[in-house]
């Protein structure tokens, strides 16, 4: 999980800083939730989420200006907490005098914008979402095939840059090889995406480190991909028994996410960017209702059936 802090809101959301910049500490921001504090201005602070961004909009600020001095100066100084980590003014609203002193007293970065009050609680939520997802890294390839982000893992040497490399001529796109970085998102998605330092790199043996983006153009990668698909590439064992139908459910736990995993036996002579497209497709077509597997179980269901009812006459 990557550490946060209100420094990061003024870059990305081009924020200006309207209170004393000397007095300002930049905490780290713990929680994607963002509050409105509208019951604190009426002076109900008995479930103020302080560790909260408090984003004061029209509404907040229209009631806060109709408050005796004696209440106004009562609500910044209950605002503004040691664990607050920012205080923004929407829609270039200009910050009441007692709301910045009450800031610079413990810290609190005070920053507006002419962003509607609505706009920037999603675009902040968004943001403050993705950045504070909890983060692995898995030793393996992502790829995008026709759509759907297959990470292909398995033990070193097996293949799978040799195979990456394969489907990236045939018109797919790299996302990561060799360390895969995945966040979890809200409900179970995983997004995985590459360590910066070896971004639309491929490491080929006997060649070396090749620049993908270079070689094959703008069109061959992308910098992060949701994760529908897990396949396991593993050496070909002769004693153990391999799923020719289909019909087994395998899954690899990330996080509390259970991925789709299919195992594909590697030896000479099987081209395993084929088989791994068309792993992708079929997942498609799985999705969308269509299983090639059971249609074919339950076809041979009915010839059994049918069998034994001719055997019965």
């Amino acid at each position: 999980m990557a550490e946060v802090t209100a420094k990061d809101l003024l870059e990305q959301f081009h924020l200006t800083l309207v209170n004393d910049e000397e007095s300002v500490t930049y905490r780290p921001i713990t929680t994607s939730d963002i509050s409105r504090p509208g019951m604190e201005m009426a002076g109900y602070f008995t479930y103020y989420p302080a560790k909260r961004i408090q984003l004061l909009g029209k509404t907040e600020l229209s009631f806060f200006e109709q408050l005796s001095e004696d209440h106004k100066q009562d609500r910044m100084m209950r605002l503004c907490t040691y664990d607050t980590p920012a205080i923004i003014l929407s829609r270039d609203m200009e910050a009441p005098d007692v709301l910045k002193e009450a800031a610079n007293e413990v810290g609190v970065p005070v920053f507006s914008t002419d962003i509607t009050t609505t706009r920037l609680s999603s675009k902040l939520m968004m943001y403050l979402e993705s950045k504070l997802a909890p983060m692995t890294a898995l030793h393996g390839v992502l790829i995008d095939i026709y759509g759907i982000g297959v990470l292909i893992t398995g033990s070193s040497g097996v293949g799978k840059s040799e195979t990456a490399l394969d489907l990236v001529r045939r018109g797919h796109r790299l996302v990561a090889d060799d360390s895969v970085e995945i966040r979890q998102e809200q409900d179970g998605v995983l997004v995985g995406r590459s360590p910066e330092l070896i971004r639309h790199l491929l490491e080929i043996r006997g060649l070396g480190i090749i620049n993908v983006m270079t070689l094959f153009g703008a069109g061959s990668v992308r910098n992060e991909k949701r994760i529908g698909l897990s396949i396991d590439l593993e050496a070909w064992d002769q004693k153990k028994q391999y799923d020719r139908l289909g019909l087994d459910e395998d899954h690899l736990q990330v996080f509390d996410t259970d991925l789709p995993k299919i195992t594909v036996p590697v030896r000479p002579g099987r081209n395993l960017a084929v088989i791994i497209e068309v792993a992708a497709m079929n997942f498609r077509l799985k999705r969308m209702g269509i299983n090639a597997a059971e249609q074919f179980s339950e076809r041979l269901t009915s010839v059994i059936e049918e069998g034994d009812h001719d055997h019965d006459v």
